[in-house]
């Protein structure tokens, strides 16, 4: 793509994808470490005249904001890496072997997301067992990592900000495939004055989603800044066990966040 269009399309979609991924991370937060705590504390009644108002408006901003955050994320990763094999590759993997076309890696990509993602909730799905079911889904995370570093060779720019996609895009699956419809299922029960017991499947499968998500955004946000600090993180021989430090870091991050929301009282 001729200059100037692709950097007036980079700041366009770059901006729009941050928009966006403010409204969505910004709700994703809001339902789980304020409206879950709220929750709890308001009774039946006052629940069934708030929710059906308060809820379908809130999820609206949230389920759009994922799906436009995916949505121009992915187009300014094509703009960024795939139209350059210097953008996405390695040093000594921009040749013209048939295996070093970027347009083919972005097909692998995306049918490695979508098969993922089937994977993902199968598993989650399969065992009961949540903890062993996410421990399994973070490996499977690894190897999809070390495939695109080894066999796609990515350069160590894109491998952190794939990094970062391959989290934004079980995150945006998740809200749209799982906790959506589940939630219009809790809303519905709850304005027909039989609302869904808090261990009913609907409602722990959504909420367990919708964790999930939490814990990914926080080493996800860190992988999309990363792109502005090469030589300290993704620029050196370590960068691996950086990426890991990160998502070790993010995770327990997010559950000290969520024992503080615990504790945060109204008046």
């Amino acid at each position: 793509m001729h200059e100037p269009l692709n950097t007036i399309l980079n700041l366009v979609f770059r901006w729009a994808h941050v928009v966006a991924g403010i409204v969505w991370i910004g709700h994703l937060y809001f339902f789980n470490w304020v409206n879950g705590a709220f929750q709890a504390k308001i009774d039946g009644p006052t629940k069934k005249l708030v929710n059906p108002e308060l809820m379908p408006r809130a999820l609206f901003w949230f389920r759009w904001g994922a799906a436009w955050t995916w949505i121009t994320g992915i187009l300014l990763a094509g703009i960024v890496y795939y139209q350059s094999r210097q953008e996405l590759f390695e040093s000594g993997f921009q040749d013209n072997k048939p295996w070093s076309n970027p347009w083919l890696w972005l097909a692998i990509l995306l049918i490695t997301l979508a098969v993922g993602f089937v994977i993902y909730n199968f598993i989650m799905k399969a065992l009961a067992n949540k903890v062993v079911a996410a421990t399994i889904c973070m490996v499977l995370y690894a190897g999809v990592w070390l495939m695109l570093e080894h066999c796609g060779h990515y350069g160590a720019r894109a491998l952190y900000v794939h990094g970062g996609m391959i989290f934004g895009t079980i995150m945006a699956l998740n809200v749209w495939m799982v906790i959506w419809p589940n939630q219009k299922k809790i809303i519905s029960a709850l304005k027909a004055g039989t609302p869904l017991a808090a261990d009913s499947p609907e409602v722990k499968i959504a909420g367990l989603r919708s964790r999930h998500n939490t814990y990914m955004s926080v080493p996800l946000v860190f992988f999309m800044i990363s792109y502005h600090y090469g030589a300290t993180m993704y620029s050196n021989p370590a960068r691996d066990l950086c990426a890991a430090g990160v998502i070790a870091i993010g995770f327990f991050m997010t559950w000290v966040l969520y024992k503080k929301a615990a504790t945060v009282q109204g008046f």
